[in-house]
């Protein structure tokens, strides 16, 4: 296999560039998102935090290649997205996405041989790393529905992950999942990216969660999405709360989510 150019860090992994999102219901034609731009960086924990129905998923789908812009574009390593690729990779917060009548262990290796990224000769090997990554290396054999939620979406995050995507997309992955799944979840994604600085692109509505997973965060307004700020939180989680730092970019957010008149990146970092 043919090795890849060094990338320079310098430039973005994904940037979107005045993006504008539509799509069609029987009654009507809706703008998802207004002329969104936001860059991500190699390692990156980036954000897309906003209620509901302001695109955060559309962006996420266009990024993933299922939904082309009206307006603007989408690139990845400089290059125009056109269509899904194993480059991209993605989360869902539903349950059901794994492959039911395929193992853990089969769930983990599919994209791999579907896709031919990797030598075939690799893939054991790389299942049972990444198995072992989100310690469910025991249950290689068992079948999805014999698992609990979270067990899961950590299959998931491990079958994302073993194609080391140049982006990892994650829709909301543990907006379904208990209170005390979901804490630990997040943790766990925190200790994977501690362990191989993955570049990962976050949708949620939980301005708690976007602080504690996100080293930035991009705010939009309600629908249509427009960008309202563009926030560093590198540095933040869990043992940050109830901080200075945490309480002050909450109560930001808070006022920019809460106040529907447009503001812009130039006026949020006045």
């Amino acid at each position: 296999m043919a090795t890849a150019p060094p990338r320079d860090p310098a430039l973005p992994v994904l940037s979107a560039e005045d993006v504008s999102l539509q799509y069609k219901t029987r009654e009507r034609l809706v703008t998802a998102t207004w002329r969104v731009s936001f860059k991500v960086y190699s390692g990156d924990r980036f954000v897309l935090l906003g209620p509901s129905g302001c695109g955060k998923s559309s962006l996420l789908k266009s990024a993933a290649g299922f939904l082309e812009p009206v307006e603007g574009r989408i690139r990845l390593n400089g290059r125009d997205i056109k269509r899904p690729g194993p480059d991209r990779m993605m989360v869902f917060q539903e349950f059901d996405q794994l492959l039911p009548w395929k193992s853990v262990y089969e769930n983990v290796a599919y994209p791999m041989r579907v896709t031919g990224r990797f030598p075939r000769s690799e893939i054991d090997g790389r299942v049972r790393a990444y198995l072992d990554k989100i310690g469910l290396s025991r249950f290689a054999d068992v079948h999805p529905h014999m698992l609990s939620g979270g067990m899961k979406q950590r299959v998931a995050i491990a079958r994302a992950m073993a194609m080391e995507p140049d982006v990892l997309l994650m829709d909301e992955p543990f907006a379904a999942l208990d209170a005390l799944t979901r804490r630990t979840m997040q943790a766990e994604l925190l200790r994977l990216w501690e362990d191989t600085r993955f570049t990962v692109l976050f949708v949620t509505h939980s301005i708690e969660e976007a602080l504690i997973i996100g080293t930035r965060i991009l705010v939009l307004s309600p629908h249509p999405g427009q960008v309202r700020a563009e926030l560093d939180a590198s540095g933040l989680g869990f043992d940050s709360a109830g901080t200075p730092r945490f309480a002050e970019l909450q109560s930001r957010i808070e006022t920019m989510l809460f106040n529907r008149s447009p503001t812009s990146l130039a006026e949020a970092h006045a």
